[in-house]
């Protein structure tokens, strides 16, 4: 059988999924070893031991001027971030999405608005969001915000936009309304996309909020990791990212699961 006509279970996928991650550790693992063996003091690749010893600091001890937990106190404040900026470009892209795609006049009108500010680099607009809104959190959410609901905004729009003319001729057949259109034949058609761009938007979103973090904050994940960086200090650096990563993974695995238990029909071959 040919390898593009292959079909790969769950199980299998995921096991082969595990390869390159199990690999990459071990190719990890003998380097550190190599670099600790030449130089016991090397920060660069520290070791498992020397990040759990960071960690557990971080996780289990309250920081002795805030009182706080810091690992927490820095996951709970970006998470609420991220979720705050995210549901502000999601409630956006499903609104404005879904206008202008049903809607030519409305897609005449802004739809250049929205392309201009969704090619504008918003790493470029932070300084007027912090002039603007100061460096509290509003500026952070904004920055996340306008990173990627443009984007979102234009997905949706555009898959809207591509629905078979057929379909809104035999709504309008039926007697539909221009509000029924939008309800009762967009609205469908755009939450399992909503759910895609979302999952696109995630990685962005990350990005725009540790860049925030990292210049004004102080508390959060990008904010812990640039502290520290001045210090050499892989061993929290690194436990850091890799729970940068597995929080973006745990969301999207969400997202997904979200989307084949409520839109399975979208999904077709992939149930």
């Amino acid at each position: 059988m040919r390898w593009v006509n292959r079909r790969i279970s769950r199980t299998n996928s995921l096991l082969m999924g595990l390869i390159p991650i199990v690999l990459l550790t071990v190719l990890y693992l003998v380097l550190a070893s190599e670099r600790h063996a030449l130089n016991p003091a090397d920060k660069i690749l520290p070791l498992p031991g020397a990040m759990a010893d960071a960690m557990k600091g971080l996780i289990f001890e309250r920081d002795r001027l805030s009182g706080r937990y810091l690992f927490w106190s820095d996951t709970l404040a970006s998470l609420q971030r991220l979720g705050l900026g995210l549901g502000i470009s999601t409630l956006s892209a499903l609104l404005v999405g879904l206008l202008l795609g049903i809607l030519p006049p409305v897609r005449a009108t802004f739809g250049m608005l929205v392309t201009g500010i969704a090619v504008i680099p918003p790493i470029a607009l932070l300084p007027i969001l912090f002039i603007a809104f100061g460096l509290g959190e509003t500026a952070k959410v904004a920055l996340i915000v306008i990173g990627i609901a443009p984007v979102m905004i234009r997905d949706v729009a555009a898959h809207i936009g591509a629905l078979p003319r057929e379909t809104i001729i035999k709504a309008q057949t039926l007697g539909a309304s221009t509000w029924q259109l939008i309800l009762r034949v967009a609205l469908p058609q755009a939450m399992p996309r909503l759910i895609h761009a979302m999952r696109l938007a995630l990685g962005p979103a990350w990005v725009f909020l540790i860049s925030a973090e990292a210049i004004a904050s102080d508390i959060g994940l990008g904010y812990r990791i640039f502290l520290v960086r001045r210090y050499l200090a892989m061993d929290v650096i690194l436990p850091y990212v890799a729970w940068i990563a597995i929080l973006a993974a745990t969301i999207d695995f969400l997202l997904v699961y979200l989307s084949r238990r409520m839109f399975a029909w979208a999904h077709g071959a992939d149930r």
